[in-house]
């Protein structure tokens, strides 16, 4: 699964696109959105830039996109294949 930081969130990360290997990590459970949250606090639990908050604050205030298609339920279930992208909220129109 790759995982895709836009604005902030790269910022906060200093990477724009993560693989993540889910048979490493969910076994035969399911691996959910909120796990994959949970999993990126943990692996980024600073900020690589100076003007941007960590990512554990930035990701109550973040969209979420997989496979394109928003995603709001804590609980959707994630595949190998899928890309999720993590959005912060956007300023302007």
């Amino acid at each position: 699964m790759d995982i895709r930081f836009f604005a902030a969130a790269a910022a906060a990360t200093g990477i724009e696109v993560q693989a993540v290997d889910l048979g490493s990590l969910a076994g035969s459970a399911p691996f959910t959105l909120e796990d994959l949250s949970k999993l990126l606090v943990e692996s980024f639990p600073v900020s690589a830039s100076a003007s941007t908050p960590p990512l554990s604050e930035l990701l109550t205030r973040c969209s979420f996109l997989v496979n394109e298609v928003s995603q709001r339920n804590p609980a959707v279930t994630l595949a190998s294949g899928d890309v999720v992208d993590v959005l912060p909220p956007f300023a302007g129109g």
